[in-house]
């Protein structure tokens, strides 16, 4: 927190977009962007997908690969920006957990819709447009804190 408050006591903003940190906040705060990139990525190709290329019989084939795409677009930043340490010596195993992280939060966001829709259906039609705003949110924070636990956060070496 004290770098938080030297940033802002300094003025110096650059340091919350440039150079390497291990600092939390700054690093949640450039997934914040991360994060909105890759949900403009995999929004705006399934409406490619869906509308231009596969149509309505193929929702699920246009979603699921603009999810994979979303993915791929999160962790090649996150691995860039965000980042920098990782517990994972290998790349390969290193996608594949931060997949896997980014799968349980679709997950999340699939039974958060559907107890949303058991809940509210019968008293709104925009129990959709809640539970997605609820659903995201949810799993914007799982993705972002289980990945910096599980993957980015090297242990101290005790003496």
């Amino acid at each position: 927190m004290d770098e938080i408050k030297q940033i802002f006591r300094d003025r110096q903003f650059k340091k919350l977009f440039v150079g390497d940190t291990d600092n939390t906040l700054i690093q949640f705060f450039r997934y914040l962007f991360v994060g909105g990139l890759a949900t403009v990525v995999d929004w705006g190709l399934s409406f490619i997908l869906f509308k231009f290329v596969f149509g309505e019989r193929f929702a699920v084939a246009a979603n699921s690969l603009s999810f994979i795409a979303g993915l791929v677009v999160n962790y090649l930043i996150s691995t860039l920006w965000v980042f920098k340490n990782s517990k994972v010596s290998n790349k390969l195993v290193e996608f594949i957990g931060f997949a896997a992280i980014g799968v349980v939060g679709l997950l999340i966001t699939v039974l958060i819709t559907w107890c949303f829709r058991l809940w509210l259906e019968d008293r709104t039609s925009a129990y959709q447009m809640i539970a997605k705003v609820v659903s995201t949110a949810v799993a914007f924070l799982w993705n972002f804190f289980a990945r910096k636990i599980l993957l980015y956060t090297k242990k101290e070496n005790k003496k």
